[in-house]
């Protein structure tokens, strides 16, 4: 059974100072742990990054062996049919890998119920920036710097960015930071959450996750 809550946040300026307006964020959640979700979730991430392009030859595949190295009796040999067989070097293998999908079915409602949750959980570790994808109009680096510092955000610590969009200066800004990962609210996914420190979020990302995960 789901609940719903709401998480009520005051936005930050560029500069670090507190802005008079309000931004609220409405969740649905599992009234018990959803741990089992997140769990499902990233098990489905991590398939779909496996290519299973891996491949081996059975003893027909190999090429060769097409004659009987020997007669089958009088020999006082063990008999063959062919030095393609997995008993031989350069034989086929048994039971070897073969070219595969790997994925894992994940219901849309329970992956949207699964991202709200882990949003939920990270409550205390999102910040606001209003209009961060606009007013970032300069291609640098150190101007992102400067609005990490003076909204006391730790650059050395995992650091997620959702915007609305990703504009150009703001991706060329934060593309050489090792610890910043900036994404679009459209592609908002378990994993990247789960493993950022701190989260920051735009009034504008945050309509767009109401409008696309919480319906």
């Amino acid at each position: 059974m789901t609940v719903q809550k709401f998480i009520t946040y005051n936005p930050l300026t560029i500069n670090g100072q507190i802005s008079d307006s309000t931004n609220q964020l409405k969740l649905n959640i599992l009234e018990i742990s959803g741990n089992y979700l997140l769990h499902k979730d990233l098990l489905r991430h991590y398939n779909s990054q496996k290519q299973g392009t891996v491949s081996t030859k059975t003893r027909s595949e190999v090429r060769g062996g097409g004659r009987k190295p020997w007669r089958q009796k009088g020999t006082g040999r063990a008999r063959a049919g062919s030095n393609r067989s997995p008993l031989w070097k350069g034989g086929g293998v048994t039971f070897g890998p073969k070219p595969k999908t790997i994925s894992l079915k994940l219901n849309k409602k329970e992956r949207k119920l699964a991202l709200q949750t882990l949003l939920y959980n990270k409550r205390n570790h999102i910040l606001i920036i209003e209009n961060l994808e606009n007013e970032l109009d300069t291609p640098k680096t150190k101007n992102f710097l400067k609005i990490c510092q003076n909204c006391g955000i730790n650059s050395d610590q995992k650091v997620l960015v959702i915007v609305s969009k990703k504009t150009v200066p703001l991706k060329l800004a934060t593309q050489n930071l090792k610890n910043v990962e900036l994404i679009s609210a459209s592609s908002l996914n378990t994993f990247s959450i789960l493993k950022a420190k701190q989260i920051i979020l735009t009034p504008l990302a945050i309509n767009y996750i109401e409008e696309i995960y919480c319906d």
